[in-house]
């Protein structure tokens, strides 16, 4: 078994966007040495998914551990490049995504979801709003879906980071909405009549469209507090990279014991 390390993202147009994930792949130390190669699913010319993979196996990487640096295990683009891996047989949504020439065996590991580093992440990117913390709501905005099945899942997710964001936090309350579909309105609605200020935080990895525009026009006429700031660049993201590939080749090795005996 030769294992290897690859990391995919959704990708842009915009080169500093691209250079954020870069940058914190960039200070992942893991335990072994292992080839790690950094994707992306589209916009990126020359670091697509299949570059990635043929990098790998370029380098003799039979097992490859698969990141999905994705917000939540809700995003459609997690089930489609589980399948155009071979992850899954099927995916749960039609896709245009062609199946990929993969070799090695692939490990598909999870989305940010509602992970404890990625909890304080959030806490620190808006920690400067906070003034009165016992009338204070942090609002979790995420991207949503209208698909069945995986609105429940990032409703599961986001609801799940919610609460963790509050107990790391110490703030009064803690909430998400989904701009898909929106309840981002609503929700900042019910706190103020709570008599809490709201403050918002956008889970998304970096910003772009929805951070500057999208959020913003569904809050307008609100009273709110918003920085904009998204999860990255943060120093916690190869901790949390770094965490999921020791798991991961825990249980690869678990299991080749087994298959060994």
């Amino acid at each position: 078994m030769n294992p290897g390390v690859l990391i995919i993202s959704h990708g842009s147009r915009d080169t500093s966007w691209v250079a954020i994930v870069d940058e914190g792949v960039s200070e992942l130390s893991l335990r072994e040495d292992l080839p790690v190669a950094v994707s992306f699913l589209e916009l990126v010319e020359g670091r697509s998914i299949q570059d990635g993979i043929d990098a790998l196996e370029g380098q003799g990487v039979t097992d490859i551990l698969v990141i999905p640096l994705f917000v939540s295990s809700g995003s459609t683009h997690v089930d489609e490049i589980a399948y155009a891996l071979g992850a899954k047989d099927e995916p749960e949504k039609e896709t245009d995504l062609q199946p990929f020439r993969v070799t090695a065996r692939v490990h598909y590991g999870d989305p940010v979801d509602d992970d404890p580093d990625i909890a304080v992440m959030v806490w620190d990117k808006i920690r400067e709003l906070s003034v009165n913390p016992a009338r204070e709501t942090i609002l979790l905005v995420g991207h949503g879906s209208v698909h069945a099945g995986f609105r429940q899942r990032w409703e599961r997710g986001m609801s799940s980071l919610a609460e963790c964001v509050r107990r790391v936090s110490g703030i009064a309350a803690a909430d998400y909405a989904l701009l898909s579909p929106d309840s981002v309105g609503d929700k900042v609605r019910y706190w103020r009549e709570q008599g809490h200020e709201v403050l918002v935080a956008p889970i998304f990895l970096s910003e772009g469209y929805f951070t500057k525009n999208v959020i913003p026009g569904r809050l307008q006429g609100l009273i709110y507090k918003y920085t904009g700031k998204t999860l990255l660049p943060h120093p916690l993201l190869p901790h949390f990279i770094a965490a999921q590939v020791v798991e991961m080749l825990k249980r690869l090795r678990a299991g080749e014991s087994e298959a060994g005996r």
